[in-house]
């Protein structure tokens, strides 16, 4: 499965700055409202230390981790429900991605002028989670004039799907996310056609400022770690100006640079871990002699189900997976010592896959 994130936030926070230091992209990022208007698409390889000791240990051909799809959308201001700045332009662009990056500015710059002439992480968010909420309300209220008619017609699923609507919409005018009122997968489901805005999980990016910081700048990323606690989500902290340099650096010169600040590892490295915890998602790996190759899939997977993610054919004909972890790997030398030494298991198709599994699918053709 592939993933996608959405990059919002107000304009002039620095969306646009993370997104081109996470993708290597070059969106623009000028000190002004709106610079971004259509939406910039970019694919980050995400970090994942494994595929290297793997390859260490088997002859492959190339490397394929997993990616993330990120997408920066131009900045939200209060009002866009209504039409203000890009309005529904910009909601529209959000509605297809697997989960939010909010990007809320906690650094300090005079030379970088904010929408709102002051910085208030929690103002900021407040804006963009109303707006959020205003169209998902829109978008229910209509929802629910059309399944009213259905409903009529005696359907138990819509008359079911209508009742949802209903929750949603008593939340939604409480200030109540749809995340909060349609927690259920199962639910979910059955109101996904609607993309609706606060059902998608969010992931709050503080962006900090480079050197020391003020008193005042820890407060607003206090302020924003406790906020996600709050709404049972996370928040990471990323020098969105940092990193944007970093990705100018050689590749073999950055991991020098980040020690020397005493980063421990790269902006990308920390959202996409915290997108992986935030979403449920695993990783597992097929490697042979021409290719290794990361796979990305949800906690919980069976064996088939990742076979499927393979190649469906792997699925439709899966007669069983042989599985061993990457410690086993490195503390035996090579599959044949593996083998030799029993510690190659054969699966069937309901084994749950357990992240860092390295597997071999067998299919009838």
């Amino acid at each position: 499965m592939g993933l996608t994130a959405g990059i919002v936030g107000l304009p002039n926070v620095g969306k646009s700055t993370i997104f081109n230091a996470l993708t290597s992209g070059n969106a623009a990022a000028e000190n002004y409202p709106f610079c971004t208007v259509e939406p910039n698409h970019g694919i980050a390889a995400l970090p994942d230390g494994r595929l290297e000791r793997i390859a260490g240990r088997i002859s492959t051909g190339r490397i394929v981790p997993a990616f993330l799809e990120l997408v920066d959308i131009a900045g939200l201001v209060r009002g866009a429900s209504k039409g203000e700045g890009l309005g529904n332009q910009f909601l529209g662009h959000v509605k297809e991605v697997d989960a939010l990056v909010m990007v809320v500015r906690c650094f300090e710059a005079g030379d970088v002028v904010h929408v709102s002439e002051s910085i208030d992480a929690l103002r900021d968010i407040e804006i963009i989670e109303t707006e959020l909420m205003l169209k998902d309300l829109e978008t229910v209220e209509r929802a629910l004039a059309r399944t009213a008619k259905a409903v009529l017609t005696g359907d138990k699923e819509l008359a079911r799907k209508a009742a949802l609507l209903e929750r949603a919409l008593d939340g939604l005018q409480r200030g109540i996310t749809a995340r909060q009122t349609v927690a259920d997968p199962e639910e979910r489901t059955l109101i996904a056609d609607l993309h609706l805005l606060t059902a998608k999980p969010v992931l709050y990016v503080a962006n900090a400022g480079e050197g020391d910081r003020s008193a005042a700048e820890l407060e607003r990323l206090d302020a924003v770690a406790a906020h996600a606690g709050r709404a049972g989500s996370i928040a990471v902290t990323i020098g969105g100006k940092v990193e944007s340099e970093i990705v100018q650096l050689p590749e073999e010169e950055r991991a020098e640079y980040y020690a020397s600040l005493g980063i421990t590892e790269s902006g990308l490295a920390v959202l996409a871990r915290s997108l992986y915890r935030l979403l449920n998602l695993r990783t597992f790996f097929t490697v042979n002699e021409k290719e290794l190759h990361a796979w990305t899939i949800l906690q919980g997977s069976t064996a088939v189900e990742a076979a499927a993610a393979v190649h469906t054919d792997f699925a439709r004909g899966f007669v069983r997976a042989d599985v061993y972890r990457v410690e086993d790997l490195e503390r035996y030398g090579s599959e044949a010592a593996l083998r030799a030494a029993g510690k190659i298991r054969s699966e069937g198709r309901e084994y749950v896959v357990d992240d860092g599994d390295i597997m071999f699918f067998k299919a009838t053709s």
